[in-house]
């Protein structure tokens, strides 16, 4: 493995299968990734995906395939962290698809819904299990967003370029470090709240005003890189700082983008019906 490591080829293979990874990972756990699912019962097939993502301008559509067993659709949904009572819409039945639609809030705005089936027998049954979280946000425009995702992902891939150059303790480690660094500050510190100022009308969600996870991890990394390479000119040579700020950058990239990000407390509004 050491002999390996020496390999400049082999740390651009780990580096990309590493970040690559990490990239999956992160958007298939996050908040934002659609709740899939299919499942028989009573006769009837039924295969869905849900939305927990919206831009604001339109409903939220909901549908679901269906086949076998006609049934009656209903949506159950209201607004979330809301004292709002359970609303209940019936879906409409379209080339073997069940339709209905969420209706629009303001960015940040959320809405929790589920699907409840209803048989001629009498049987009922909702899915998916918990209640499906969906949040509302702004367009943003998209020679903002692609510039952002490029950033953010050259930083991540850098990054953990930089922390196996110095595990393997070659010669380029502070090279990639800054370039790391620029791209983190660029993409994150930078671009980031002009994204979400767009997104949820809000430049900076993270410490010391809000919980956002994905402001506070992005300058938690940025403070980590900037130490490691003033360790690195202190000392002349000091790769185990960079080795850390890899791992770290690594870490929060294995936090789900937009946990614990903007929402709109609804227990301080009326309730509405849904």
């Amino acid at each position: 493995m050491k002999t390996l490591l020496t390999k400049t080829w082999m740390l651009w293979v780990l580096t990309t299968l590493i970040t690559l990874t990490s990239v999956v990972y992160q958007k298939k756990t996050g908040p934002t990734y659609p709740v899939r699912g299919a499942f028989e019962q009573n006769g009837t097939s039924v295969k869905y995906k849900l939305l927990r993502s919206h831009e604001t301008g339109l409903n939220a559509p909901v549908e679901f395939e269906v086949s076998g067993t006609p049934v009656e659709a209903l949506l159950i949904s209201k607004r979330y962290h809301s004292n709002d009572e359970w609303g209940v819409k019936k879906f409409i039945l379209a080339d073997n698809k069940y339709k209905t639609d969420l209706k629009e809030l303001a960015p940040a705005g959320k809405m929790t819904y589920r699907i409840q089936l209803n048989w001629s027998d009498g049987k009922t049954m909702k899915f998916p299990g918990e209640p499906v979280i969906l949040r509302y946000k702004g367009a943003v425009p998209l020679f903002i967003l692609i510039p952002h995702i490029l950033f953010m992902f050259i930083a991540m891939f850098v990054g953990t370029r930089a922390a196996l150059e110095a595990f393997a303790k070659k010669d380029n480690a502070v090279l990639f470090s800054w370039i790391a660094l620029i791209s983190l500050s660029i993409g994150g510190l930078f671009l980031g709240p002009i994204v979400q100022k767009y997104a949820f009308d809000a430049y900076w969600t993270g410490w010391p005003i809000g919980t956002d996870l994905t402001d506070n991890k992005t300058a938690f990394s940025v403070l980590f890189w900037v130490f490691a390479l003033w360790k690195n000119h202190k000392e002349k040579t000091n790769p185990k700082w960079i080795i850390i700020a890899g791992i770290v950058l690594l870490s929060i990239y294995l936090i789900p983008h937009s946990t614990l990000g903007s929402e709109i407390d609804y227990t301080t509004i009326s309730p509405i019906a849904s």
